[in-house]
């Protein structure tokens, strides 16, 4: 299976992109949902319904773009404090989400992931995530990982109770933790960490979203509510990222 077609290097310049400008990995939260449908006289779960629509095209662009990966906040580990029509709604959609998108990740040649606390969530979401999973396994092309229940804190958490059991088990004296050690014992091990971090609804936080990933990531907030985000917002982002002179601490050469 060859992965998805991506754009030319004339096709990124028409679109004011130049390939060793862009990002390797763009993680975005998905915020305003509710707020959106709110605002249009709208029930709260028709925002997310909407919401999909985005998820699909931001995913399709960043294939074609060449990312290597795209992560997406689905599911804050703080979102249970919703009213319980809207968990059930939102677990519902997710589930519906893996079932659909199955095969267009197999046509993209996407490698499906999923970070975050398994508790909690519907079997039937985690049945057909363990299908995706498996069936994307061997693909080539770009990685879709999709943040549920997640909360970076709880995750850092359980990087620190995985290590303190190694140690006491006597597989690692407490002079060998080191970053890489941690960032080993993290949901996201093996995979890059953000570049850029894409947040909708104009709000100025990270909201406990890949808080150790994200240390030296670019920030770029738009005001427009997730279902409106949409490829020119896209494109946006990643010329604004393209321009900008990441230093990682240093000085410029």
């Amino acid at each position: 299976m060859s992965a998805a077609t991506q754009y030319t290097t004339a096709e990124l310049a028409a679109d004011g992109l130049v390939r060793e400008k862009m990002p390797r990995h763009v993680a975005v939260i998905m915020d305003g949902n509710g707020r959106w449908a709110q605002s249009r006289g709208l029930p709260r779960v028709e925002g997310h319904r909407r919401g999909v629509t985005s998820v699909r095209e931001t995913v399709e662009e960043c294939a074609k773009l060449g990312l290597e990966q795209l992560t997406l906040y689905c599911l804050s580990s703080e979102n249970w404090k919703r009213p319980q029509r809207e968990l059930d709604f939102l677990m519902s959609l997710l589930e519906q989400y893996v079932i659909e998108e199955r095969s267009e990740i197999m046509r993209q040649d996407l490698v499906f992931s999923m970070i975050g606390r398994r508790e909690g969530l519907s079997q039937g979401v985690l049945n057909e995530v363990e299908k995706t999973l498996a069936c994307s396994r061997d693909n080539r092309g770009m990685r879709l990982c999709l943040a549920v229940n997640y909360g970076s804190r709880a995750e850092i958490v359980d990087a620190v109770q995985a290590i303190a059991r190694e140690v006491a088990a006597g597989r690692m004296a407490p002079a060998d933790i080191q970053e890489d050690q941690i960032s080993a014992h993290l949901y996201t091990a093996g995979m890059p960490d953000p570049d850029l971090l894409i947040r909708t609804a104009g709000e100025m936080r990270v909201s406990n979203f890949l808080l150790w990933q994200i240390s030296y990531a670019e920030l770029w907030v738009t005001q427009k509510c997730w279902p409106e985000f949409r490829r020119p917002d896209l494109l946006d982002a990643l010329r604004d990222f393209g321009s900008r002179d990441r230093r990682f601490g240093g000085l410029k050469g």
